[in-house]
């Protein structure tokens, strides 16, 4: 494994420990060069979830990616790390089939979202249906707040 500071491939681990109950393996690792560390982690691969895109191309999923646009949709709220890493990395085992649509993955995060914070789900919302304009928007937060009301 190299080093993401300095590239030496000289590293070793320091400590490995399951993660994402028991699908992973988080490992502690340091450079022999530079002595810092870094964690990484190591699941079972198998057969590769699909993407279908909106255009038709498929690409394999990649929980890296899924993780990324969460962040964003969640900076500064009251949502943990290990939340969003296991929606991510559970995602795959969720899904039964072998190539699934971009569209369900942006429906299955916009659940998740709404589950645990409006502001997330909203941000997440707004790239997702690409807003045209204001008035949708604001349309969109309404009916949330009516959905919060009668429920």
């Amino acid at each position: 494994m190299k080093c993401p500071y300095c590239s030496t491939s000289d590293t070793r681990v320091v400590n490995s420990r399951p993660s994402d109950e028991g699908a992973s393996i988080r490992r502690r690792r340091e450079c022999a060069s530079c002595h810092r560390r870094f964690t990484t982690y190591e699941r079972a691969q198998f057969e590769a979830l699909m993407v279908r895109k909106r255009s038709g191309r498929t690409e394999a999923f990649n929980p890296d990616k899924l993780l990324d646009k969460l962040r964003i949709a969640c900076n500064k709220r009251p949502i943990t790390e290990k939340q969003l890493r296991e929606f991510a990395y559970g995602f795959e085992d969720e899904v039964q089939v072998p190539e699934v649509a971009s569209e369900e993955i942006g429906r299955r995060t916009l659940k998740f979202l709404r589950s645990l914070d409006d502001v997330a789900y909203i941000r997440f919302l707004s790239v997702y249906r690409d807003f045209d304009s204001v008035d949708r928007f604001v349309e969109e937060i309404r009916q949330l707040g009516d959905d919060e009301r009668s429920a």
